[in-house]
C-alpha cells in the first residue's frame, strides 16, 4: 500500500508543476506581467526558465525519473517562488492574506517534495538507462 501512496503522491506533485508550466507556455504575457508587478528583473527570460523547469520537472516526477534530484530541484524552485512572488511581509495590506496563504501552501508542497526525496532511491546521472524509471534502473 505504501508504494501506491508514494506513486500517487509523486504523480500529483508532478501534475502540480506540469499544469502551471503548460499554462505559462500558453499565456506567457500574464505570467510576465505578474512577475513584473513584483519587481522581478528579467521577468521574460525567468518566466521561460520557470516554464521549462515546471514542465520538465513535472514530467520527470510523473514518470519516476531521477525523483530524488528532481524533488530537491523543485524544493529550490518553490523557495525562490515563495521569496520572490509570495513575500507577504513586504506586500500591501490588501495582499497579505492571499500571499500568506500561497506562501504556506507552498510550504506544504515543499514538505511533500522533501518526503518524496527522502523516500526515493539515489540515482547517478548517466545516459545509461536514462529512459527507465528509477525503480527499473536500480
Amino acid at each position: 500500500m505504501s508504494n501506491i501512496a508514494i506513486t500517487t503522491g509523486r504523480v500529483l506533485l508532478g501534475l502540480y508543476f506540469l499544469l502551471p508550466g503548460l499554462m505559462k507556455a500558453a499565456g506567457p504575457a500574464q505570467t510576465i506581467a505578474y512577475m513584473e508587478s513584483h519587481n522581478i528583473a528579467f521577468a521574460e527570460p525567468l518566466m521561460w526558465i520557470a516554464t521549462i523547469a515546471n514542465i520538465v520537472g513535472g514530467l520527470l516526477l510523473i514518470a519516476g525519473r531521477h525523483v530524488k534530484l528532481v524533488a530537491y530541484g523543485c524544493v529550490i524552485y518553490v523557495i525562490l517562488v515563495n521569496v520572490m512572488l509570495h513575500g507577504f511581509w513586504a506586500m500591501p495590506p490588501e495582499m497579505v492574506e492571499r500571499e500568506t496563504q500561497n506562501f504556506v501552501k507552498n510550504l506544504g508542497i515543499m514538505a511533500g517534495l522533501l518526503v518524496l526525496a527522502g523516500s526515493a532511491p539515489a540515482r547517478t546521472l548517466s545516459l545509461k538507462d536514462w529512459w527507465r524509471s528509477d525503480a527499473a534502473a536500480a
